[in-house]
């Protein structure tokens, strides 16, 4: 066994690593299906999960999410490690970030699992015991050692400026389109977003006209509608690049995305048509309109509503946290129709026009009105509170022409949302894991420079290993998503722990920078704030983790 000074790469086990992790997944598995049993048991009444016994046992629920996920990720660590294989390209990069990604994950999962910053989720909790066979034994006692991650921050060093720390894993189309949107973000982005955070600015028009020549908006959209037809793996390694830009910039196209999922997938001949074409060239820019100020996550209860007059609609109601509302054409805009309801069975979605703002001006359309929420973070498209009082949508806009199908056409959305979520997530936390590294590289305290000391380079080594195991997870719910499986729970997963991910390596990085990095005129700063955001938007983490539980109960 490697004692505190050696890694497990520079001994003979580097040949057999990868069986070795394999061999590990099984115990980790057996675990996972012990604790859902169990729990499992405890919640289910008359032959059904009940909703208010999981509810009692929720940090039970939220631990046995967690301990998911984990194994999920450790799977996706080990697959990626076997295709790096294939390829030629595991060297001792790769192998350190898969020894320390499994000796962290398996101790964690032993120890506890960190749900945020004060909530460990631990086997305890979930009534389990575990003692880990010799593979995952190994694994933990010689996985991160020290010594592992000063050598991996050593050959990080070596390869700085390169795409990722580890070869990603991707076929040569996605590598290309990566390369592509990585330039562009270190060229175009990177230069001047934190210049845009601090005066509080929208993203330029032109940033949003080159993205629209580039492709962005019509990317996952069908050829037949216009768009480009490539997979939703090629829209997460857009939003990866562009987010580690900046993560305004990165989400540009998520509202693109969230209509024109809506539209493909619940819209008529007639809305595809017309819609599709325009959204995929940029020519108009959609904001997505659900959350009102006193449901948060309970979309079910929304109470604004739509009334029918003669073939139209008129809206009345308001609604808060909405992202780049001031100068977008349509809003996909969800309301009550079936006003004896108060459920998700009385809620429809309209394609709703409006005219785009100016800064003298935000909201000219009649009916409503508008104002900016101030943010610490993820500004470049603003936050605002809206109010519609009898605001027109044509009748032709009712999305698929029918009512009372709007809840279920939103949760269609829900997988590339959130797959695109843990896109923007792995961004941000690279964007961290470069801002931290540069300034260590930068930075001399004590006649050296900051990267040299243990703990500094630690903190780094272990934000590549963290990356990259969160970028394999949501590479993997891609995949899911473009072979026509069911992936709302990979994806769920994917921005759980893309969240975690993206926050710890920016906190770290702020770290790093010392007193300087709580200066607003270092780019850390916006960083933090930036992917503060990500455990909050498109699904709080607490209700992600129960979405989750409840789907590995059912």
């Amino acid at each position: 066994m490697p004692h505190d000074g050696q890694a497990m790469t520079q001994t003979p086990i580097l040949s057999d690593l990868v069986a070795r992790t394999t061999s590990a997944l099984p115990e980790v598995e057996k675990l996972f299906a012990s604790t859902r049993e169990a729990l499992k048991r405890d919640v289910t009444v008359a032959g059904r999960i009940s909703t208010s016994a999981l509810e009692e046992r929720q940090f039970r629920a939220h631990a046995l999410a967690w301990l998911a996920t984990y194994l999920e990720a450790l799977r996706q660590l080990n697959a990626w490690a076997g295709r790096v294989t294939q390829t030629g390209q595991f060297g001792e990069m790769e192998a350190l970030i898969l020894q320390i990604g499994f000796g962290e994950y398996l101790a964690q999962i032993a120890g506890g699992i960190p749900m945020s910053q004060g909530e460990l989720a631990r086997l305890s909790d979930l009534g389990m015991a575990w003692q880990p066979g010799e593979a995952a034994a190994t694994l933990i006692a010689g996985g991160n050692t020290p010594a592992a991650r000063a050598r991996l921050v050593d050959l990080m060093q070596d390869n700085h400026g390169r795409a990722t720390f580890g070869a990603p894993g991707l076929d040569d189309e996605l590598e290309m389109i990566r390369d592509q949107f990585r330039r562009y973000a270190d060229e175009k982005v990177i230069p001047v977003a934190h210049d845009w955070h601090l005066k509080d600015e929208l993203i330029p028009m032109e940033v949003i006209t080159e993205l629209a020549e580039m492709g962005v908006f019509g990317l996952t959209i069908p050829e037949e509608f216009g768009g480009f037809g490539l997979s939703k793996a090629s829209m997460v390694v857009v939003s990866e690049e562009l987010s580690r830009g900046y993560i305004g910039v990165g989400s540009l196209g998520t509202r693109s995305e969230i209509a024109a999922e809506l539209i493909l997938c619940g819209g008529t001949d007639a809305q595809k048509a017309h819609w599709l074409p325009k959204l995929a060239s940029g020519e108009i820019l959609p904001t997505a309109v659900f959350t009102e100020p006193n449901t948060g996550s309970d979309l079910g209860s929304l109470r604004t509503r739509a009334v029918r007059e003669g073939d139209d609609w008129k809206i009345t109601g308001n609604k808060t946290w909405i992202t780049h509302a001031a100068r977008t054409h349509v809003m996909t805009l969800l309301a009550r129709t079936e006003t004896d309801t108060t459920d998700y069975r009385g809620l429809s979605m309209f394609l709703a026009e409006k005219t785009p703002g100016t800064d003298e001006d935000p909201f000219p359309t009649p009916g409503m009105t508008g104002g900016e929420i101030e943010v610490l973070g993820y500004r470049g498209m603003k936050e605002y509170e809206l109010a519609f009082d009898g605001f027109a949508v044509k009748g032709e806009n009712l999305l698929g022409g029918v009512t009372g199908q709007g809840f279920k056409q939103l949760m269609q959305t829900f997988e590339s949302a959130r797959i695109q979520t843990g896109a923007r997530a792995v961004g941000v936390a690279q964007s961290a894991l470069e801002t931290g590294m540069q300034y260590a590289l930068d930075r001399k305290q004590f006649g050296k420079s900051l990267i040299e000391f243990p703990r500094i380079g630690g903190k780094l080594a272990m934000m590549a290993v963290e990356v990259m195991i969160a970028r394999q997870l949501t590479y993997y719910s891609a995949w899911q998503k473009d072979h026509g499986h069911r992936c709302d729970l990979e994806a769920g997963m994917a921005k759980l722990l893309g969240a975690r991910v993206a926050w710890a390596a920016a906190d770290n990085a702020l770290q790093i920078h010392g007193g300087n990095g709580f200066a607003l005129e270092y780019r850390i700063s916006r960083i933090l704030c930036d992917a503060r955001i990500l455990n909050i938007f498109e699904g709080a983490a607490e209700i992600q983790a129960t979405v989750i539980a409840r789907r590995l109960l059912d």
